[in-house]
């Protein structure tokens, strides 16, 4: 599988648990300590069109006039409008010319594009285990998706500590599944 057709499919898993969320499991605890159900949405909601322009090279949008923790989700549904992000992220990075040169995520300070495009499939995977562990869902990953987030963490993850978005690593047995090593590697416990 060439690496521009690696969103796409975490894409395809993550819109599947999206759309298995139960309104009465919004305040319910999620691996990442700083989300519960509700605010992990409210995240991939705020975050989703930056992610998508990254892929196309274009300018951030503005964010939206609510803060990340205030999107409202009781009007409208939140569920549909997250699932035409995720199919919009696909789409964004589905090109080659996605992975190549390079890009922002929102400042000014351009990025290999391919870096980028292996944070947005982090992202992808790793908050939608977040969200199906949330709400009680087992979910089924597509091998060539995780073998490549596993090795670009390998590599990517000690930075990622540094600059605070991972939590220590959770040492996981090396026989474990790849996804339970991914999560280690976020500092998340599988």
């Amino acid at each position: 599988m060439s690496r521009e057709q690696l969103i796409d499919k975490a894409v395809a898993t993550a819109s599947e648990v999206v759309g298995n969320v139960k309104p009465d499991q919004l305040d319910a605890p999620t691996p990442c300590a700083e989300f519960d159900v509700r605010r992990l949405v409210n995240h991939l909601l705020f975050w989703g069109p930056s992610l998508s322009a990254a892929g196309r090279k274009q300018p951030a949008p503005p964010p939206p006039a609510a803060a990340e923790a205030d999107v409202d989700l009781t009007t409208g549904d939140w569920a549909a409008d997250l699932r035409a992000l995720l199919r919009d992220r696909a789409d964004a990075w589905a090109e080659p010319s996605a992975w190549e040169g390079t890009t922002t995520l929102g400042s000014p300070q351009e990025l290999p594009a391919a870096m980028i495009g292996a944070m947005v499939l982090g992202e992808t995977v790793v908050h939608t285990w977040d969200l199906a562990q949330g709400t009680g869902q087992v979910v089924s990953w597509d091998a060539e998706v995780l073998e490549f987030l596993h090795a670009d963490l390998l590599e990517t993850a000690p930075m990622g500590r540094e600059m605070g978005l991972y939590g220590p690593e959770v040492e996981v047995p090396a026989d474990a599944p790849l996804i339970d090593r991914i999560v280690g590697l976020t500092g998340r416990r599988p």
